[in-house]
């Protein structure tokens, strides 16, 4: 896929990842609207990058819908969906005073499973809808964040790891019932990234984190996502799969 003119949304691009997939993108040449919940940090990151902004609620469906229609109203047919819009989770799911609280475990998965489902769903079924951009019958992409928490939860990060969980089990299915729509899904699971939410770690965990058990022996740089955001859209052989972008570290259980 050449991405050069395509429509691209990017949500959580107001910061973080997402803010530097937004970035990437339009460097690429992409039509980029950036989607986030906070107007004014959307208008700030709109007007840095050079690209139209839209404060969207993803675990709002009729928002991502409407947020949608304005994308394509400036920047023509949605090509390419990256999905980074996400809020922290940590919690145990049985603490001192007892069972996890729900409502903040569902507010969790709402926002990071339920909120990448809608957008995900939604610019699918618009891309598959457009015509070819290819000869291969290619329609669009999307691209999800999960995180290596999927693979090796933390203890006391419940909501979060089943929230990335599912995400990485949604990538293969979801990619196999769009094949005949000409559209790919793929999911990035990064690992240790200087992002907002890396800021909930605490001091003491976050040197454990840094031993000496990953090359480079560093925190990402947002930018290194991003990259690999353009990487995977103009790659049409990666369908389906999940990439851990994590320098190799295996996280311990705490």
């Amino acid at each position: 896929m050449d991405i050069t003119g395509l429509s691209a949304i990017v949500t959580g691009g107001a910061s973080g990842l997402g803010h530097a997939a937004a970035r990437a993108l339009a460097a690429g040449g992409a039509r980029v609207t950036v989607l986030d919940l906070d107007p004014e940090r959307v208008a700030a990151a709109a007007a840095e990058i050079g690209c139209h902004g839209i404060a969207c609620d993803v675990t709002d469906a009729a928002a991502v819908s409407a947020a949608l229609d304005g994308a394509e109203a400036v920047n023509g047919t949605i090509r390419i969906a990256v999905n980074c819009a996400g809020i922290p989770g940590g919690m145990r799911l049985v603490n001192r005073d007892g069972p996890v609280d729900m409502a903040a475990f569902a507010r969790v998965i709402d926002v990071n499973l339920l909120g990448t489902v809608s957008v995900m769903t939604k610019c699918a079924a618009r891309m598959m809808a457009a015509e070819p951009l290819n000869g291969d019958g290619e329609r669009g992409i999307v691209i999800n964040t999960a995180s290596i928490t999927a693979y090796e939860g933390q203890i006391g990060q419940g909501a979060y790891v089943a929230s990335k969980g599912a995400i990485v089990s949604l990538t293969v299915q979801a990619a196999r019932e769009f094949m005949p729509g000409g559209v790919r899904v793929m999911t990035i699971a990064p690992g240790l990234f200087r992002t907002p939410i890396a800021d909930f770690l605490p001091e003491e965990v976050i040197d454990r984190l840094l031993d000496g058990r990953m090359f480079p022996n560093r925190f990402g740089d947002p930018a290194e996502f991003g990259r690999l955001v353009v990487d995977i859209a103009a790659n049409p052989m990666l369908n389906g799969e999940v990439i851990r972008l994590d320098a190799g570290v295996r996280l311990q259980a705490r």
